[in-house]
């Protein structure tokens, strides 16, 4: 019984030195130092005990001296430190006019958000400098001319009336089919529509088809187009201005179109297209006369953007109110006719 208890202790002993050389080695020991073996830890003891027996003494001693001699010499620069404020005051002296001033990635943004370098406050790209409101008659009158929507998005490409058309990468006409029954209008392309050149190809773009899935729609049963068909710089809406230069094209787009229903995607494009004021949850779910210049009318229904319901999830309840809505007018229209 001895034998095998003696036998298990040593290889216990045997397994901690095992276990104590995998230490070294992981802890990068490669080599000994020394010829025997020394406990540092045992060694260290006297050097402690004789460094505290010199120190109390010390401190009983002269606890007033230890503590006067370090003040002694922090009396002398004292001087010197007053003086350091006055060089630190005249940095924020000299910085206080750019605080008056937008940061820097703000004053780059500025160009492009307001002023873009082709696009000078109140002038609207074209060669003769017209006013708003005559861009506006100018436009009116050139989209009256045109016939058809190839001509209207060959006139587009070239009118020279909107700033927008200088900032913008791409024109933004439309996508879908021509011939369709229902026409979606938005507010404006992003930046992924302004890259493509498409309407809605965004995430909001994405949710659109699925909205439109849900009702049995695509984009070969649906057209797709915006009220400005270029973007604005940053993303940002477009101007009061910007709308009303726009909206003939828009306008004609529409009639040329000639849809048996009309989708207001959102507050702008419902409030230019149908002239209410109402905001767009008080707007929404509702038909709209939409008078044609030749007088014809197209029933028009505001409902929400897509983007918008990509910050407010909840309010697909809504949308999904208003397309059931549009399913049914569809369905009418196509019973009647």
């Amino acid at each position: 019984m001895e034998t095998m208890t003696a036998n298990h202790a040593d290889t216990d002993a045997r397994g901690d030195l095992i276990s104590y050389l995998d230490f070294h080695v992981a802890a990068g020991v490669d080599a000994a130092l020394d010829e025997q073996p020394h406990d540092r830890f045992a060694e260290a003891e006297p050097v402690r005990a004789d460094a505290a027996s010199q120190a109390e003494p010390a401190t009983r001693r002269e606890p007033l001296e230890s503590r006067r001699e370090p003040l002694e010499p922090r009396r002398e620069p004292l001087p010197p430190r007053r003086e350091a404020p006055e060089p630190r005051s005249e940095p924020p002296q000299r910085d206080a006019p750019s605080a008056e001033e937008p940061p820097l990635a703000f004053r780059r943004e500025l160009p492009s958000r307001d002023a873009p370098a082709r696009e000078p406050p109140r002038t609207y790209g074209n060669a003769a400098g017209a006013k708003p409101g005559e861009a506006a008659d100018d436009a009116r009158a050139r989209a009256a001319q045109m016939k058809t929507l190839d001509e209207l998005e060959e006139l587009l490409r070239g009118f020279e009336g909107c700033g927008l058309r200088f900032t913008a990468k791409n024109l933004v006409f439309a996508d879908g089919n021509p011939q369709a029954r229902v026409m979606f209008v938005g507010e404006a392309p992003g930046a992924d529509e302004d890259r493509i050149g498409k309407p809605f190809m965004g995430r909001s773009g994405q949710l659109l088809d699925r909205m439109m899935a849900a009702i049995g729609l695509d984009r070969t049963s649906a057209y797709i187009s915006n009220v400005v068909p270029w973007r604005p710089p940053g993303n940002r809406n477009p101007t009061p201005q910007e709308i009303s230069i726009c909206r003939p094209f828009v306008e004609r787009q529409i009639e040329l179109a000639n849809p048996d229903i009309l989708v207001c995607l959102g507050a702008p494009a419902t409030q230019t297209l149908t002239g209410t004021k109402d905001g767009i949850l008080k707007a929404r779910g509702r038909f709209y006369p939409y008078r044609l210049e030749d007088g014809r009318e197209i029933r028009a229904l505001a409902t929400l953007h897509p983007a918008y319901l990509l910050r407010q999830p909840v309010q697909k309840r809504l949308a999904w109110r208003d397309f059931r809505m549009l399913k049914s007018a569809l369905d009418g229209s196509a019973a009647g006719k």
